[in-house]
């Protein structure tokens, strides 16, 4: 029998995977469906859809054409067998922990995660989950952090804002060996640069605002089934998704209790924004990397900065594992300035330079860590993740590298 589907590269498969099904009025990129109500001929076609029994929509709350088309996208990059998607990344995080957490239930964490992660954990533990946070550097520490009553394991790719990077395969194994449902970040290195269904990962997230989007011009976020756990192994399943084939479980649990239930609905029109951001994703990447080594290697040699933070540089505690792991270093880094340096004067000399809390755009981004993005951790809480006074990150865009480095060439003098 003749595949009539080969095996295509990573940007092929995202450039035509709308066309891989029917596509209204033969269009090259699937349209915007903006209606929020599905109407069905047949009431049983209707149950079968609200059952999980048939594909379909129900009601706009729980997804449209546009976003179910992203979906396939996400799920491609990430070589998994399904995907929500929701209004931002944030979103996301939150509808795994109230999908799928119960009362009494444990939750690690690396304790480097993103500010707005970090809180919402915090919260999590203010309404009586209990939160490990550990050093996911170290495999080891993640271990001795486990219980019983641990029923995930949540841990980015690449730390922001100090880019510490995760033992991702030796942690993939341990919760592999201990039935434990692995949850990774992708945000920072984006499918182009690493899958961790390569290191066991059970689900999958992604802001799409960042890379895959790329454009700053949409919010969205994306949870992806590997299809590598077990959910028959895990306890908090509700029955009414049971009587579905086991790897459609968790799935089907995070779009009803997740999405439905949490309502953080993409809408079609930032969809169709991401899903052509996501185009060029490899393009754009491999540009910003480039750029982001380059820069920090430039930094490097600057008298006027005291530290660089980038997994590019061979100074950096897990440059080796980085190097193991993925592709290219990513787009994020930053750096602390010598004693002396005025940050603020340094960051408003920037002219190609954009300040702003963005990261993942096609223009290079700058801003102070610990007056902005972390201030409302407290000084002890960012000093316990690395972060100085005087850190300042820098999302690294597609600028002409001379462009780039001239700037802050002429912002350090």
């Amino acid at each position: 029998m003749i595949d009539e589907k080969p095996k295509r590269g990573f940007t092929t498969a995202i450039l035509h995977s709308d066309r891989d099904a029917v596509i209204e009025h033969g269009a090259v990129h699937k349209p915007l469906h903006l209606s929020v109500a599905y109407g069905y001929r047949d009431v049983r076609d209707l149950t079968a859809v609200f059952q999980g029994r048939a594909a379909g929509f129900a009601y706009g709350r729980q997804g449209n054409p546009t976003s179910a088309a992203l979906e396939t996208k996400i799920s491609t990059m990430e070589g998994g067998v399904g995907t929500v998607t929701f209004a931002t990344g944030m979103a996301a995080i939150g509808a795994i922990m109230l999908a799928l957490l119960r009362d009494g239930d444990h939750v690690v964490s690396s304790q480097y995660v993103f500010g707005n992660t970090s809180s919402l954990l915090l919260t999590l533990e203010a309404h009586g989950h209990a939160v490990s946070f550990v050093d996911a550097t170290d495999v080891a520490r993640v271990d001795a952090a486990l219980t019983d009553a641990t029923r995930l394991v949540f841990v980015e790719t690449i730390a922001n804002p100090r880019l510490q990077v995760a033992d991702l395969k030796r942690i993939g194994e341990l919760c592999r060996a201990r039935g434990i449902l692995y949850v990774v970040d992708n945000t920072m290195t984006s499918p182009w640069l690493f899958r961790p269904k390569d290191v066991d990962a059970g689900l999958v997230v992604n802001a799409l605002t960042k890379y895959i989007g790329g454009h700053g011009n949409a919010l969205a976020g994306a949870i992806t089934d590997t299809g590598l756990f077990d959910w028959t192994k895990f306890p908090n399943i509700a029955n009414a998704y049971r009587s579905l084939p086991p790897r459609n479980w968790g799935l089907q649990q995070l779009r009803k209790k997740g999405l439905r239930d949490w309502g953080g609905t993409l809408a079609a029109e930032q969809a169709h924004h991401i899903a052509v951001g996501a185009e060029t994703l490899a393009l754009r990447m491999d540009c910003i990397c480039a750029n982001a080594l380059a820069l920090a290697k430039w930094l490097q040699q600057q008298p006027q900065v005291r530290t660089v933070y980038y997994p590019g540089v061979a100074e950096h505690p897990q440059h080796a594992l980085a190097t193991e792991l993925f592709r290219a270093y990513g787009g994020l880094l930053s750096f602390e300035l010598a004693d002396g340096v005025d940050s603020d004067a340094f960051l408003n000399r920037l002219r190609v330079v954009v300040l702003s809390s963005n990261l993942g755009d096609n223009r290079t981004l700058a801003i102070p860590v610990a007056q902005t993005i972390f201030h409302e951790m407290g000084p002890e809480r960012r000093a316990a993740m690395g972060i100085a006074d005087s850190l300042i990150r820098i999302s690294v865009g597609i600028e002409d590298r001379d462009d780039l480095i001239g700037d802050f060439r002429q912002a350090l003098a």
